[in-house]
């Protein structure tokens, strides 16, 4: 049975791949640095992300299947990564109140042993409802966009700011699990009998 690592930091990301494989895998934080590289639109750039990050790992293993990803919000053509500060929060918020914003995941799955690496990406419009600056101000002080592509966690509080989505609810998460699976199964690995590979 191949070991899985999983390239991530984030707790929602660890959540929903146990959710999916339902057994015990690695978690390594990658080093690799985040930022923008120019000529790369948000969904090249994601996925430039998540591949340098599943690369990055995979230096400290010499066998198993490591998953990464990296995922923006897109509102107006802009990149809404993470909020440095409160404020900036509240700014993410103000520009998305009202409006469909995207969020966009790159996904990578790499066999170590192989060098085999599948590099994909998953869109879901998501309508954000129209958001007073009390109602701002009240969720930023939850604590809750700290942290969060967007500044805004679908899974958390932050679902009384969301309408309506189009796509898939885990790639607002972070993680999209459908199209996980589908890739993984390029790997020979079904998350339905994981003991067969």
């Amino acid at each position: 049975m191949k070991m899985i690592i999983l390239a991530s930091a984030s707790e929602r990301r660890k959540e929903l791949l146990a959710q999916l494989i339902g057994r015990d895998f690695e978690v390594r934080v990658s080093s690799y640095a985040e930022g923008t590289v120019d000529g790369l639109d948000p969904t090249e750039l994601v996925m430039h992300h998540s591949r340098e990050k599943a690369l990055d790992v995979a230096g400290g293993f010499k066998e198993g299947i490591i998953i990464s990803a990296d995922t923006v919000v897109i509102c107006d053509d802009k990149v809404l990564g993470k909020p440095e500060d409160e404020e900036d929060a509240r700014t993410m918020l103000s520009m998305i109140s009202g409006k469909d914003i995207k969020a966009v995941t790159g996904l990578t799955v790499l066999d170590v042993a192989s060098g085999k690496l599948i590099t994909e990406h998953e869109m879901t419009v998501v309508r954000m409802r129209e958001m007073s600056g009390k109602l701002i101000d009240a969720y930023v002080n939850t604590g809750e966009p700290m942290g969060k592509a967007g500044a805004f966690a679908i899974q958390g509080k932050g679902a009384i700011l969301v309408e309506r989505i189009e796509g898939d609810f885990f790639n607002v998460v972070g993680l999209p699990l459908f199209r996980l699976s589908g890739m993984l199964e390029g790997f020979r690995i079904d998350v339905l009998h994981l003991d067969g590979y």
